[in-house]
């Protein structure tokens, strides 16, 4: 069974689906836990926020912190003040949503010193099918541009290759090479392969712990 720590920060490049596993990632915290909470700090990605999901966070009784520029026609730089909250709230499981560049890891980094304090983990999502993470160097060299930015390090990985809702048995196959080449680059183990939950079944021999996910509103595929 996969655990968690209190706050869990999701980090990756453009395109490598950490809106879509935030919001997985929280309605599992949910079933065990009754206060959760997800902090977007993806403020610069006009395709896929946790804010379009909005309402079916309320509806499980999950929080959303999220700027109040969200969805709308201005890309400001702007980190919701009540992210800060999250850190006093003992009680509650966080999951922190961040934005793939430069901006949204600066935007995680101005609270380095109150994650150093608290039980956090950082994990980088990877998706072999986006570009520019395509081969283990890059995805490297992307990971090591979010840790100097944000000033914090990684401390695994979570493994999700797919294109969407073309993803097939065999992209997620294809993907352990190179899932495994970026563990042993950046010296960290796999958390996780993430695995849409219709693909379970063709992949139940799968090396390594599988989570399974629900696809939520477009993916940046369907832009």
């Amino acid at each position: 069974m996969l655990e968690f720590r209190r706050i869990v920060v999701l980090a990756g490049h453009y395109g490598s689906g950490k809106t879509g596993l935030a919001l997985n990632l929280a309605l599992l915290l949910k079933k065990t836990n009754d206060k959760v909470i997800i902090a977007d700090l993806d403020i610069v990605n006009p395709y896929f926020r946790t804010m379009d999901s909005a309402d079916m966070l309320k509806q499980n009784g999950i929080r959303l912190i999220s700027s109040r520029y969200a969805n709308s026609n201005l890309e400001a730089f702007s980190v919701p003040p009540e992210i800060r909250s999250v850190f006093s709230q003992k009680d509650a499981r966080v999951v922190f949503d961040v934005g793939g560049d430069d901006a949204g890891a600066v935007a995680l980094g101005q609270f380095q010193e109150l994650f150093c304090e608290d039980d956090y983990e950082m994990l980088f999502v990877i998706n072999r099918c986006r570009y520019l993470t395509q081969t283990p160097e890059e995805t490297i060299s992307v990971m090591r541009e979010i840790e100097s930015a944000s000033r914090l390090k990684f401390s695994g990985i979570i493994n999700n290759s797919n294109l969407g809702p073309e993803t097939s048995a065999g992209t997620v196959l294809g993907s352990l090479e190179y899932a495994g080449r970026v563990a042993e680059l950046s010296g960290l183990g796999i958390k996780f392969t993430s695995v849409r939950e219709d693909l379970l079944p063709a992949l139940k021999n799968y090396p390594g712990a599988v989570l399974g996910i629900k696809l939520y509103k477009k993916t940046i595929w369907d832009i």
